[in-house]
């Protein structure tokens, strides 16, 4: 099977390519480092000749901005209407868990269009929602900084590790499009502020966190459960401990 991975050197579509090389499938990697840009068009119809799925996971390189906004719009039109021309039979799309509730911030806002767009494409398509990954923990803490501390809310979330993420999305391409939404998380439950803590002390950083339920995230005020996925959601399996252990061993 001939897969178009949009998004391909990124944390996720790195991880994706290579789990679906390693399965036997051809894969067309798709990224502006290669050559094809979502934006502008340019070389997406060759990257999708012959494509029987394409899985979206390109990301804006703002998330704070209107410019999440205008990635999103103009990106996901272009592969939507590349995927129509070449006929492609599923659209496969990574989206993030909580992106309805939290629509107040530019970057959801911008995700939840993505998905909308999705829908009404009228093509076959599922839609998997994760969870922050644990590779983007140190980015999320960098958000809180406040002078020598961190101030981060209480909220709680499920982190997941990237590769758990890949190969559930790995898997969604080999079976029929849901035409709905699918959800992945990690197996633990954290307060923000608590895996701040953890990360910090696992990393030797003597900076401190402050527990503030007022700080933002990505723009917005959170509930203690605007990131939790819903009781259906796929839940991964390695957790926050075994993966600090190894990235700290690389």
């Amino acid at each position: 099977m001939k897969i178009t991975v949009a998004g391909a050197t990124g944390v996720i579509g790195t991880r994706l390519s290579e789990n679906l090389r390693q399965s036997g499938h051809q894969v067309a990697a798709a990224s502006l480092s290669l050559g094809v840009d979502t934006i502008t068009g340019k070389g997406l119809d060759a990257a999708l000749a012959g494509a029987e799925v394409i899985v979206d996971v390109t990301n804006a390189a703002s998330f704070g901005d209107r410019s999440a906004l205008d990635f999103f719009r103009a990106s996901t039109r272009n592969l939507l209407a590349a995927a129509a021309e070449a006929g492609v039979n599923h659209y496969l799309a990574l989206s993030v868990v909580g992106t309805p509730r939290l629509v107040e911030s530019d970057y959801f806002r911008a995700k939840m269009v993505q998905e909308n767009l999705i829908r009404a494409s009228k093509r076959h398509y599922t839609i998997l929602r994760s969870t922050q990954f644990y590779e983007f923990i140190s980015g999320l803490i960098d958000t809180g900084a406040d002078g020598d501390v961190f101030r981060l809310p209480p909220a709680f979330m499920k982190p997941v590790a990237a590769g758990d993420v890949a190969a559930l999305l790995a898997e969604l391409v080999m079976g029929a499009p849901f035409n709905d939404v699918a959800e992945i998380s990690g197996p633990e439950q954290f307060g923000i502020d608590e895996i701040a803590r953890i990360y910090l002390a696992a990393n030797e950083d003597e900076r401190q966190v402050v527990t503030d339920p007022s700080a933002s995230y990505f723009g917005v005020e959170l509930t203690d459960d605007a990131l939790l996925p819903g009781a259906g959601a796929r839940v991964a399996t390695e957790k926050l401990s075994d993966w600090l252990y190894q990235s700290m061993g690389e």
